[in-house]
């Protein structure tokens, strides 16, 4: 599978590294409002966007020399966000101590960021893949290439994709939200996420 990086990623991303190996690319231009930079959370007041700003970059820009904008406290503002959806939801005080050092350091990389997150939600959903690393960029890597398809906006169909419904903190307000950050299935579900995922994968 071909990915590009993301943030915090949704559960259909982690889907695809249940095929096998997958090939992060770091080398692609830089695209605006994607994963790449943000995620979304069901909070009280629906779905949420949490944005990691970036340094204004050039539309040219590798994926990797994109830098982190802390002029603005995102980090207070994300780990606030996430306790005030999560808080509630059985297994958020288990995770927490996990997230809390990305919300304290500062990544000087988004791609760098995103790696270490992945990583993390590797490990505590039990996924064991490998990652590698593109040496250069290329334009179409045929059927396995998600890296414009996995989007906030307008996402294609996925015929191998569909989000198995599990229980959510506001779900009785707002019914299932599908497809959001893997840390909304993790906080809701905790070891019982790496099942949730294998449901959603649909044999084409």
């Amino acid at each position: 599978m071909y990915l590009s990086t993301a943030y915090m990623p949704s559960i259909r991303y982690f889907s695809k590294m249940l095929h096998g190996s997958v090939l992060l690319d770091g080398h692609e231009h830089y695209v605006k409002q994607t994963y790449r930079n943000r995620c979304e959370i069901l909070s009280a007041n629906g779905v949420m966007t949490l944005t990691v700003p970036v340094v204004h970059c050039g539309a040219k820009t590798d994926i990797r020399d994109v830098r982190i904008d802390y002029s603005r406290s995102w980090q207070s503002v994300h780990r606030r966000a996430i306790a005030a959806a999560y808080g509630s939801s059985p297994f958020f005080e288990y995770y927490a101590d996990y997230l809390a050092p990305f919300f304290n350091r500062k990544e000087t990389f988004l791609f760098d960021l995103n790696l270490r997150l992945i990583e993390l939600f590797l490990e505590l959903v039990g996924i064991k893949v490998e990652i590698r690393f593109s040496d250069e960029y290329v334009r179409d890597y045929g059927d396995e290439d998600f890296r414009s398809l996995i989007r906030p906006k307008s996402p294609p169909p996925d015929r191998g994709f569909a989000c198995a419904p599990y229980r959510q903190v506001f779900d009785g307000r707002f019914g299932f939200r599908p497809d959001l950050s893997i840390l909304d299935l993790l906080c809701n579900e905790g070891n019982n996420s790496f099942s949730v995922i294998e449901q959603c994968i649909i044999d084409k």
